[in-house]
């Protein structure tokens, strides 16, 4: 198994939270693929951020990071706003996910 960090434009700090989403290896999340993976960092209390998404896309293409251009960032943009609708929860930071995860945080009613 290969560490996430090997995979170009990714390294430690992307790698630990990938992991922390509970995406391991490399291997991993070439099989989730981009997309899954940011939804779980974001249902994680991961703060969404639209270079860190086209980063992870570029990465696992092997591209630079900064390649993502015109028609292709405009793209990623839809989907990146579509990702943040669905599975960010702007009231929940990472402690407060991190507290609920636990079971610190009594359910709502």
């Amino acid at each position: 198994m290969t560490a996430i960090s090997t995979i170009r434009n990714l390294g430690p700090a992307m790698e630990e939270a990938l992991n922390d989403a509970g995406i391991m290896t490399a291997e991993d999340l070439r099989d989730i693929g981009p997309d899954a993976a940011y939804a779980r960092l974001l249902q994680n209390g991961h703060r969404p951020h639209f270079i860190g998404y086209y980063v992870l896309h570029m990465g696992l293409q092997g591209r630079p990071w900064n390649d993502c251009k015109g028609e292709e960032k405009k793209a990623l943009r839809k989907t990146f706003d579509a990702l943040k609708a669905q599975h960010f929860n702007v009231e929940t930071s990472e402690l407060d996910a991190f507290m609920d995860e636990i079971g610190l945080i009594a359910p709502k009613p």
